[in-house]
Formats: C-alpha cells, sequence, structure tokens
C-alpha cells in the first residue's frame, strides 16, 4: 500500500486549465449557449437545465452586470464569483471570462474553478517554487543514464555553476568524496543503479567531500535518492535531495569524541602513556598532530615547579600515533603564544601563512590551538592542538572541546604523576623493608628473584628471608600481604621482622605461626592502623627449617602454597598436606611437615605470582615451576631465571617472589656427637674429648676457652637432668657446643654476689663466646654456644 495516497495522485496543472476546468459559453446576450461535462459536474447543473437560459442565473449573490462587465471586456478578466449549485448550494469559484468571435457572431467563455482548488494549487505551485529556488536542500535530476539533467539553486550554489554539469555523470560532480554510511555500498554508481534497478528509495546516506564552491574545507552531505517514473511507470531517472548536515555531523563527533575521552583518557595511570591517549582521541577529528609539554619533575612523578610558563625547560612529547610518540625538550620565549597561554592559563589560538612550521607542513597554512593543562593545585604543562589540513582558526566550540579534552587530560597526568610518587615511595619501602644481602651460612646455596607488580596494580606485600639458626640450621620464609601500596608494604615489613624475631627463639615452624596468628588477630581486634590490621587478614606465610647436620627440614603453612622440592636426581614432590588457614582467621592449627633431604636437593619457595595469573591457573603455574626444578644441574641462579623467563609476557598482576635452595649436608668429619651419663665425672671427660676434637681440627688455640665452656654446659646438664646428656661439636663458620638433655628447665643468666658459691657457669659462657641460646625439642632442650674461630 502507498504510505502517501493524497501524494500519489499529485497534479500540478493549474484548475483553470481548459483540460480540467469547468467551462461554458455565454452569447453575445449572455446566454448560456455552450456547457462543458466539466462545468456540469463543478455545479450540478444539467445542460438541459441551463442551456438557452441567461447565465445571471447562475450567481448566487453579485449583480448580473457584474457578469456582463467581465464578458464585454476586451480581453481576459478574472473575478471571485458565489456561483448557485444544482442541490441549492453555492460555490466560491475563481471565473474567467475570454472574448470569442466566432463567424461574425460575439461570443464569451467562461472558465471556472473552486477558489479552494485554486488556493491549494497555488500553495504548491509555490512550494515548487520555493525548493526549486530558496531551499537549502539540494536537489537534482539525473536521466536513466545518470547524467545530470536539472538542479535547484540549492545545488547550483555548491557546485559553483550547473549549467557546467549537465549531462556529465554523478561521479564529476564530487570526485574525492566518499560515503561515509555504513551498510550501504561506498559508491554512489552502486547507490544509483540499485534505486534505478529496484525502485527502492535509499534514504538518508552521509557523503563526505569538498564542494566545487569551497574546496578548502570538508563538508557533510545527508542524502537520499529516489527514481522518477512517468505516468505508464516508465523509469524517467533519478532524483537526488542533498542536505548539507556539517554542523550537526561535527557536533555528534564532537560528543562522541568527548565520550570516548571519557573511557580512555586518564585510565592508564601513566604520564607518558596519558599524554599518548590525548593525541589518540584528539587525531584526526579535531587536529591533525597534538603535542604535549610537560616538566620533567612531572613526568618523573613529582611537584610541578611554580612558575613554570615562560622560558623554563619542558619535555616535548609528540606524535601522531601513541606508538610514534617520542620525546625532546622545549622551551618558550617570553614573547611567544605558548608562553601566553601558560601565563594567563587560557586558550590561544596561532594562524600561520605557507611554510612558517617548517619541514612537512610547510608546503600549506596551518592552525594551532595552545591549551595549558590546568589543575587545582599548578598549571602540569601546555598541549599543541595543530592542523595543517583545515588551515581556518580553531573556532569557538572547537576550543571549548580542545578545553575540555586538555582538562581530563592534565586530571589524568596529575593523578598518574601522584600515582607515581606513591608507587615510587611504596617501592623504595618495600625494597628497603627486603632482605638487602643474605647472611652467610653453610647450610643451603640461596639464589632468589623479586618481581613487583605492575605499576598500575600497585607494590604489593610480598617477602622473603633466609635466617641463620643454632646449630647450623637455617630458616627459610616467604610469604605475601594481600593487597597493594604503602600499608601493604608496611605490614609485609612487619610481619617479616616479626617472623625473624620469632625464628631466633628457635620455635619450630607450626609454634612460630601459631604466635604469628595470634598477633594479627590481635592488632585486627584492636583495629589498630599500623598498615597490619587491615591488609593483614589476608596474610599467607611459609616458615621452613633446614638442619645440614641431619639433613631434616620441617616446614608449616599459613595459607600458603607448599614448598616444592627435588632431589639430586630431578625427581619432583609435590607436598600432599593442605596448608592451614591464612594468618588471623584463626580456626584449624598449624602442622609441621617433616623432609628428610639428601645434599644437592632443590627446595623451591615462591608466592602465587610465580605460579598464578588472569590466563593459567596456579596448579598450571606449579606444574610449570616443578618441570623447570628437574633441570637439577644447574645453579640455582640460572634455575631462578628460568623460572621467570617462563612467566606469561605483558603486565605482571602481582609481586612475584622465588626463592631457590640447594641443601648441604655436614658431613662426619666436622660434626662429633658424645652421650655422656648423668655423672659428674663425666664432666672431665668430656673436656678431655673436646680438647682431642679441636686438636684434629686443628683448632687447639680454640682448646682451653672450649674446654671451659663444654665444661660449664655439661656440668649443668648432669645437675639438673634424669637421663643421659648428648655433647656436640660442629665445626662450622664458628665452633658450635652444645648440650642436650631432657629437661624442660631454662637456665637463667644471673650475676653471682662475692659470697655465693656458685651461679657463674653461664655468665662465663656469655662473656666467652660470641652468643648462647636455648632451643626446646619433643624431648627436651638443647643449650648451644658459638665460638669464633681464630
Amino acid at each position: 500500500m502507498d504510505r502517501f495516497p493524497h501524494a500519489a495522485n499529485v497534479d500540478f496543472r493549474s484548475p483553470l486549465d481548459l483540460s480540467k476546468a469547468a467551462t461554458a459559453v455565454l452569447d453575445a446576450e449572455g446566454r448560456v449557449s455552450g456547457w462543458g461535462s466539466s462545468a456540469q459536474r463543478l455545479l450540478g447543473h444539467a445542460a438541459e437545465d441551463v442551456l438557452g437560459r441567461p447565465a445571471a442565473r447562475l450567481l448566487a449573490a453579485a449583480p448580473a452586470t457584474r457578469l456582463s462587465t467581465l464578458c464585454k471586456a476586451p480581453g481576459p478578466r478574472s473575478a471571485i464569483l458565489d456561483l448557485r449549485c444544482g442541490d441549492g448550494g453555492t460555490l466560491r469559484a475563481a471565473v474567467t471570462c475570454c472574448p470569442l468571435s466566432h463567424r461574425g457572431e460575439a461570443a464569451t467563455v467562461v472558465v471556472a474553478a473552486g477558489l479552494e482548488t485554486l488556493r491549494g494549487w497555488e500553495v504548491q505551485l509555490a512550494m515548487l517554487q520555493g525548493l526549486a529556488t530558496e531551499s537549502p536542500v539540494g536537489l537534482t535530476i539525473f536521466d536513466n543514464d545518470m547524467r545530470v539533467v536539472w538542479g535547484n539553486v540549492s545545488t547550483d550554489l555548491e557546485l559553483a555553476g550547473i549549467g557546467q554539469y549537465i549531462g556529465r555523470p554523478a561521479s564529476d560532480l564530487f570526485p574525492e568524496g566518499e560515503f561515509i554510511s555504513r551498510h550501504h555500498p561506498p559508491d554512489e554508481d552502486q547507490i544509483m543503479e540499485h534505486v534505478m534497478t529496484t525502485g527502492e528509495p535509499i534514504m538518508g546516506m552521509h557523503y563526505r567531500g569538498r564542494a566545487p564552491a569551497d574546496p578548502v574545507r570538508e563538508h557533510v552531505w545527508s542524502c537520499s535518492y529516489h527514481r522518477l517514473v512517468d505516468a505508464r511507470g516508465e523509469p524517467l531517472g533519478l532524483f537526488e535531495e542533498s542536505l548539507d548536515i556539517t554542523d550537526r555531523y561535527r557536533a555528534q563527533e564532537r560528543l562522541s569524541l568527548l565520550v570516548r575521552a571519557g573511557k580512555r583518557i586518564g585510565a592508564s595511570l601513566d604520564v607518558r602513556r596519558t599524554a599518548a591517549e590525548l593525541a589518540d582521541v584528539a587525531v584526526p577529528q579535531l587536529a591533525d598532530e597534538v603535542l604535549v609539554d610537560l616538566p620533567p619533575a612531572v613526568i618523573e612523578g613529582r611537584q610541578p615547579p611554580t612558575g613554570s610558563a615562560p622560558g623554563h625547560s619542558l619535555l616535548r612529547m609528540h606524535g601522531r600515533t601513541p606508538e610514534e610518540f617520542r620525546t625532546s625538550p622545549v622551551s618558550y620565549p617570553p614573547s611567544s603564544l605558548q608562553a601566553t597561554s601558560l601565563a594567563t592559563s587560557r586558550p590561544v589560538v596561532d594562524v600561520g601563512p605557507p611554510g612558517s612550521l617548517g619541514g612537512p607542513e610547510s608546503d600549506g597554512s596551518y592552525s594551532c590551538l595552545f591549551v595549558p593543562l590546568i589543575t587545582r593545585d599548578a598549571v602540569l604543562g601546555l598541549a599543541t592542538f595543530r592542523r595543517s589540513s583545515n588551515p581556518d582558526p580553531f573556532g569557538a566550540e572547537e576550543q571549548a572541546l580542545a578545553v575540555e579534552l586538555a582538562e581530563r587530560a592534565a586530571v589524568g597526568i596529575d593523578n598518574a604523576r601522584r600515582y607515581t610518587s606513591q608507587h615510587a615511595a611504596a617501592l623504595v619501602l618495600q625494597r628497603s623493608l627486603l632482605p638487602q644481602r643474605l647472611p652467610e651460612q653453610s647450610a643451603v646455596d640461596v639464589a632468589y628473584r623479586y618481581l613487583p607488580a605492575d605499576s598500575r596494580v600497585g607494590v604489593g606485600g610480598d617477602w622473603f628471608d633466609v635466617i641463620p639458626l643454632s646449630g647450623a640450621r637455617v630458616g627459610l620464609t616467604v610469604g605475601d600481604v594481600v593487597g597493594h601500596g604503602v600499608h601493604a608494604a608496611a605490614a609485609m615489613g612487619r610481619l617479616r621482622a616479626t617472623v625473624r624475631t620469632l625464628a631466633l627463639l628457635d620455635l619450630d615452624p607450626a609454634e612460630l605461626l601459631t604466635r604469628l596468628d595470634d598477633l594479627v588477630a590481635q592488632d585486627s581486634e584492636s583495629g589498630a592502623d599500623d598498615g597490619m590490621s587491615a591488609e593483614a587478614l589476608g596474610v599467607t606465610c611459609l616458615y621452613a627449617i633446614y638442619d645440614p647436620v641431619s639433613g631434616r627440614c620441617v616446614w608449616a603453612s599459613a595459607g600458603h602454597p607448599p614448598p616444592i622440592v627435588a632431589d639430586a636426581n630431578g625427581a619432583v614432590a609435590l607436598s600432599a598436606l593442605a596448608p592451614g588457614p591464612p594468618l588471623g582467621l584463626g580456626g584449624l592449627p598449624y602442622e609441621n611437615v617433616e623432609l628428610s633431604l639428601s645434599g644437592g636437593s632443590v627446595v623451591a619457595l615462591f608466592t602465587d605470582g610465580v605460579v598464578e595469573d588472569r590466563r593459567t591457573d596456579i596448579d598450571s603455574g606449579i606444574d610449570r615451576l616443578a618441570q623447570i626444578l628437574a633441570w637439577q644441574r644447574c645453579p640455582v641462579e640460572e634455575l631462578c631465571d628460568r623460572a621467570l623467563a617462563a612467566l606469561p609476557p605483558g603486565p605482571q598482576a602481582d609481586d612475584a617472589t622465588l626463592l631457590l635452595v640447594r641443601t648441604r649436608r655436614l658431613g662426619p668429619d666436622r660434626v662429633t656427637d658424645l652421650e655422656l651419663p648423668p655423672d659428674p665425672a663425666m664432666v672431665a671427660r668430656a673436656r678431655t674429648l673436646a680438647g682431642r676434637q679441636l686438636a684434629d681440627w686443628g683448632l687447639s688455640e680454640l682448646s682451653f676457652t672450649a674446654e671451659l665452656v663444654v665444661s660449664e654446659l655439661v656440668t649443668n646438664g648432669i645437675r639438673y637432668a634424669t637421663g643421659p646428656v648428648m655433647l656436640r661439636l660442629i665445626r662450622d663458620r664458628c665452633l658450635l657446643c652444645e648440650v642436650s638433655d631432657n629437661a624442660h628447665t631454662a637456665p637463667h643468666l644471673r650475676r653471682a654476689r662475692r659470697d655465693d658459691e656458685g651461679g657463674r657457669g653461664l655468665f662465663l659462657v656469655a662473656q666467652m663466646t660470641q652468643r648462647w641460646g636455648t632451643r626446646y625439642t619433643s624431648s627436651g632442650k638443647t643449650i648451644w654456644a658459638e665460638l669464633a674461630l681464630p
């Protein structure tokens, strides 16, 4: 069904045209001598009712003399008359009388049409006249060969004269233009051919190009195409209507650009990237190139210098795409427009003649817009929007758009600057809290790697440590604090110090984690804002003790991945015991896991950043690390490098900490044991054995001091023990003397009075050794002392 039923039968002939109007013929006496069928249709009078009768009888109100006057006029005369209708009504009509001479007899032809019908036709005619001469819509008619036939005044103005294009194909009108609407062929010939073939109109196509009357500026038109047909439905050609929507299209582009800017600019928390994002958004819609000039302090994350306008050294970041952004130094003379923009905090427009830019742009004129990058605190720098494809000065709307983009970029750059400063401070804090160098010890060969998270994520709370313990043993620990930033780093530092302190008390791993868990829970309940209360609720920790004398390794975990162990043959073992709960949550107790390790075994302690990321699960990461540990013969430093090289490429979402140790064993040539019954007479035997062993080790210089220490420790053990006493001497980086018994009473160092008979033994031991202490076992205690080697 036709969507426009009233427009389908539009007839543009005048209602007074003889082929349409009501016609009658009057003789010289004013009687009706001819009555057409059209007159009968208009007024409803049959021919036999009016023929031969005075025409004045057809008038409803006007005097007969008026009709007589019209008929006797020498030429055509028109008037508005009220005519009687056959049904008794009246019709206001436009009447034209024309004298007619036929065979010498005077006669008059009368043509009439309804006044309302005539007025409607006049409106249509005025509309057509307006479309042809005054409408902003360009109207162009093409013939069946798609060659220009006619164009209205609007088309004539755009083409700088339609006459030169008559008979030429449509492609000649805008040779460099193109359709930018989607879902349609981009070629105009294909579109017109489609309309001609199918008869289906194509509406609202957006076309971009340069009009011959304005070859410098690029315009956008909304174009529609319709097929023209004659009364028989045969194609006559094409009818195109086009409306210049450049301003509206650019306004929509500016709106979409602002939407895109809100999503893109400032999302990276990186100063250089934010500058590149500004260029990426503004090119090419607003400018051909964007330059961003910033003080070095801002790029480095520091506070911008005061008075950063004229003459201040800046770094220019520029390029046509973010990937091409490069940096070069630049400064502004005090009289420059850039300096004026910075000093006044307002945008400044500059338009230059051809050749004034130099370089590739020197072939044509250019337009520049300088916009200061302003935050609440200071002027950060300057953004320059430059274009040569459209040398006209930036208009008011374009300036407003550039200022809006510059404001967004300034906020993003300031946020990135602040984040860079905070990230650098957190990174310095974290690195200062991690071990600066590992202590010397003989139990294991150690290699470690720490890889901080991507700067956009922030510094995490990973830590590790290697702690020398009594008896040539070593404590190994890794941990992870949930969260990022200064608080996580501070919590990590305190937890690492706490673990080290508890480890020096010679606590076994499960007991150490239990005490650490109590500390974290107490801080969380007290709400202390010291860096542990919030972040530490998600702390995980693994602590292990390795004894190079026995090869025994004991570890416990608080929510942390268990270690991976590879023996000297490369066979890899994973623990089947599930870790205990993270610190601060309470619940299940922590359990010790005991392993017997041969010399040359490799133990990997790690945080989840080594084995887990957004693309792979933790099980796959553990399998990957286990395969790397199978390369047993590689040095542990090389194994660390292999493990980090196997991490997935791209930004690191979390800190990655890896601690690898290769175990050593102290052979019987460096350790001696002697079991003594609880008899005071055994003290002398212990001194003798100690002297002989030191002589065998070439340490006779220590005999006097060592025999005295052994005498005091064995005497103390025999006095309070109820069973045998075990004496052990270890030659390591120092001489270790250990006495173990089954008593759980702890010896105390005290200062004896002059009249006391005892109480001076441990005081002498403390004065003559590097350090001494007590550690407890399930069967009793061990008192140990270390003597420096000569």
